[in-house]
């Protein structure tokens, strides 16, 4: 038999580590201390800020519950807007006028909020990311209250509130389908350009992503950049308007010069690129100055430039000014046009070293292959108005525009 002592059960006592009891969720008792406090301080929403800063409510836990109460007077189910059991109170955003006035004191009272509990921003998204995408349940007067609370926040520049928790949220296609997103963004619009410049919106716009896409806001069948203006020119947003035609006239042009680079860059024939020109001209309605500079910037812009030889970039420029010197004929059809080359040009040689002196050549070479008249020179010559690089290239122009005038009188 082992002399060894056997193990026995007694010894030293496992000590278990203490968990965590977490406490049960009670947002409903949260959301009724918060009703209280507006009940008791009767809608006073200095008063209403106070007594909440005082109290020891459990906002980190029942961020979003507070601003349910906030917006719609208590608790909504889960999913909705209904109301949920328990307290509420008159003096929400929803109850309120569809009046700035009468909502600029909540976009106050929030701030004040959010500057003792910053983390609370989170919350105030996620609530208004589910009343912004429940549009079809409030009623139209309702839906106003809440873009004007919107654009009051914005304006009021509220806690860093991101804008693609607002306009993101917006594009459902069902909300969008009826209307129901047109109508609230023209109010938003509206309402934050009382205080704002246009500058200022399309700021927001770029910052909540929507700025290329303001279309996206519109039902299908009226998406069109016809029924962008109708729609808020009747809204009396003309700046608006301007502001869209003339990025839609941007991205035209653009378009334009893209495909004149490629034809250009292929070499194609001359002919077909007098087509494609004309044709998009007439598509876009494009004015003819724009075309004119448009022409002479994608033409220098396909020379194959060499380095610091000054020679040779003068004839690689002289080169292609000649060989789409038909292409500039086609469009420079007027004197006022034409005029309008010579100061394209005029500003090219100023912006760039290599080209500075080659400014009366090129006029020189413009006029021979008959794209400039001689009186469209000599009146730049006389009364050019543009500044830049003048008294340098009228002293170039000097000996071209005396052989002019010589040529001139002995005819």
């Amino acid at each position: 038999m082992s002399s060894k002592e056997k193990p026995t059960l007694g010894g030293t006592r496992i000590k278990t580590r203490k968990r965590n009891i977490a406490a049960p969720l009670d947002p409903a008792a949260f959301a009724d201390a918060v009703v209280q406090i507006y009940l008791d301080n009767v809608g006073d929403l200095e008063l209403v800020a106070k007594n909440i800063e005082s109290s020891d409510l459990n906002f980190s836990r029942y961020g979003d519950t507070f601003f349910e109460v906030v917006f719609t007077g208590g608790r909504t189910q889960p999913g909705t807007i209904k109301p949920d059991e328990g307290e509420r109170h008159p003096y929400s955003i929803i109850e309120c006028e569809a009046k700035r006035e009468a909502i600029l004191p909540s976009v106050i009272y929030i701030q004040k909020i959010l500057r003792r509990r910053p983390f609370l921003i989170k919350n105030l998204e996620n609530v208004m990311q589910r009343l912004l995408q429940s549009l079809e349940l409030f009623e139209e007067n309702e839906r106003k209250k809440l873009a004007i609370f919107t654009a009051l926040a914005f304006s009021q520049k509220l806690s860093g509130l991101p804008p693609e928790t607002v306009f993101q949220p917006l594009l459902k296609d069902n909300l969008v389908a009826k209307g129901l997103v047109l109508s609230f963004i023209t109010d938003f619009f509206k309402e934050y350009l009382v205080d704002n410049s246009l500058e200022d919106l399309i700021s927001i716009l770029k910052r909540g992503k929507v700025e290329d896409n303001l279309l996206d806001f519109f039902p299908p069948a009226k998406r069109s950049a016809e029924g962008f203006s109708e729609h808020f020119t009747k809204a009396e947003l003309v700046p608006l308007v301007e502001y869209n035609e003339k990025k839609i006239f941007e991205v035209k042009l653009k378009e334009m010069k893209s495909a004149l680079t490629t034809q250009i860059a292929e070499e194609s024939d001359i002919s077909e690129v007098i087509e494609t020109v004309k044709q998009r001209v007439k598509d876009a309605k494009l004015p003819d100055i724009e075309v004119v500079r448009i022409l002479w910037d994608v033409i220098m812009d396909a020379v194959q430039w060499s380095g610091k030889n000054q020679q040779q970039n003068a004839n690689s420029a002289l080169r292609q000014v000649k060989k789409w010197a038909k292409l500039l004929n086609s469009f420079c059809t007027s004197g006022k046009l034409q005029l309008e080359l010579m100061y394209k040009v005029q500003m090219q040689c100023y912006e760039d070293a290599k080209l500075m002196k080659l400014f009366p050549e090129i006029v020189k070479s413009l006029y021979d292959q008959d794209v400039l008249a001689e009186d469209t020179i000599l009146h730049w010559f006389l009364k050019g108005t543009n500044p830049k690089g003048r008294q340098t290239f009228v002293k170039a122009l000097e000996p071209f525009v005396k052989w002019l005038e010589e040529a001139e009188e002995e005819e």
